[in-house]
């Protein structure tokens, strides 16, 4: 029997899009002949992950976990929401989300290397897109920490503990109790979830996001004929409206719709006795930012088929 390398392995996996422990079983079926191995992977259906990974994978869901002053989101996406309710996808995204948790990891090729069960979460993954049939993106991945104090999450429409398609952290930095923390902190984490805000606060916001704002103002106010003073101040007070409306400290508390975020947090320290500062936040909502596909079943069929429409 020809000695299966760590060279010929990676080989393989490169030229079929196969996981690892399939590549290995493959070259030690075929004494180690890479193509003969590609074809046994091809007739054995292990080979379709390199052809289903050129999908759009905008579905999937966000996992968020938590341990006192530690938390991360992360987001596995995949092409149909028909496998965020496979078990197997769910208990991938649950277990990429605890080692994330675990390791401290928020950097994505890292993750990918991080090693959960089965294996590391890269061949992991590449196992699961040949076992489940659909590409399936380790897309991104956020961590929040604080010294003293609690990170709460909050998942808007769960399908299952800790996975959904919205998951938000909030970071509260302070010496007030968890009985404190916790019911601010979800409330925050409720107002973050459907106010979507852009940056923490005004300073943290884009500066090609404002810029394109502040573009568009001009525009705006180039229309009203007035004077280039008048336009001047018109833009900017455009642009800080904007600003202000999109920092999540500025904002109004969705709660109740006319206090900023900022006064609900310094309300709730003073009731408590003790500072409570909002540290950081995450807010993940699944697929934001992806264009997805526009597909013609039909045509898909026809073309399966090998039919001219």
């Amino acid at each position: 029997m020809a000695e299966i390398t760590a060279a010929a392995v990676k080989e393989l996996r490169e030229k079929s899009g196969a996981g690892m422990m399939d590549c290995k079983k493959a070259l030690a079926e075929t004494n180690g002949d890479i193509e003969a191995a590609a074809d046994w992977l091809r007739a054995k259906g292990l080979a379709a992950a390199a052809k289903k990974s050129s999908r759009t994978a905008a579905e999937g869901l966000v996992g968020v976990a938590v341990a006192g002053t530690k938390g991360v989101a992360v987001e596995v996406n995949s092409q149909t929401d028909f496998v965020a309710k496979n078990e197997i996808f769910q208990g991938f995204v649950r277990d990429v989300t605890a080692v994330a948790l675990e390791q401290g990891i928020d950097d994505v090729d890292a993750l990918k290397a991080a090693k959960i069960a089965g294996g590391s979460v890269e061949e992991v993954l590449t196992n699961n897109i040949s076992t489940i049939g659909e590409n399936q993106v380790l897309r991104r991945a956020k961590k929040v920490e604080v010294t003293n104090g609690a990170v709460i999450p909050y998942v808007h429409n769960a399908a299952a503990p800790g996975l959904g398609k919205i998951g938000v952290l909030v970071a509260l930095e302070s010496e007030a109790g968890v009985d404190v923390l916790e019911p601010l902190g979800k409330q925050i984490a409720m107002h973050i979830a459907a106010a979507f805000p852009l940056a923490l606060d005004e300073s943290g916001l884009d500066p090609e996001i404002l810029e394109r704002e502040r573009a568009i103002a001009k525009e705006k106010a180039a229309e009203s004929g007035k004077p280039a003073d008048i336009i001047e101040k018109m833009v900017e007070g455009g642009v800080k409206k904007f600003a202000k409306e999109n920092a999540l400290l500025s904002q109004l508390f969705v709660m109740d719709g006319k206090t900023p975020v900022a006064d609900v947090i310094a309300k709730a320290g003073k009731d408590a006795g003790t500072a409570i500062v909002l540290k950081d936040y995450v807010r993940f909502q699944l697929g934001e930012g992806i264009e997805k596909e526009e597909s013609d079943f039909a045509a898909e069929v026809a073309a399966t088929a090998g039919l001219n429409r």
